[in-house]
């Protein structure tokens, strides 16, 4: 069921507007008699599934990927530089 309402109810009745919603009613708010926007429930969307491996032979590692930081490097993130 669709519902028009106006904006000054709109803003004065919105918790109860968006109690209505979540019972699925559709929600219209008008502005001089025209309708401006339709409130409706939040349908979250479906979560992706997630292969592992789907970026297999795509990313590359540099070889020193894991070597130590030099140690003005580490010295800056740990703060001790400033």
């Amino acid at each position: 069921m669709e519902t028009v309402v106006n904006v000054h109810e709109a803003k004065t009745h919105f918790s109860k507007l968006l109690e209505r919603i979540a019972d699925g009613e559709e929600i219209v708010i008008a502005k001089a008699g025209h309708p401006v926007a339709r409130l409706t429930g939040y349908v979250p969307a479906a979560a992706t599934v997630r292969e592992p491996g789907g970026m297999k032979g795509q990313i590359h590692m540099a070889e020193d990927f894991n070597a130590p930081l030099p140690e003005d490097l580490l010295a800056a993130f740990e703060g001790r530089i400033g």
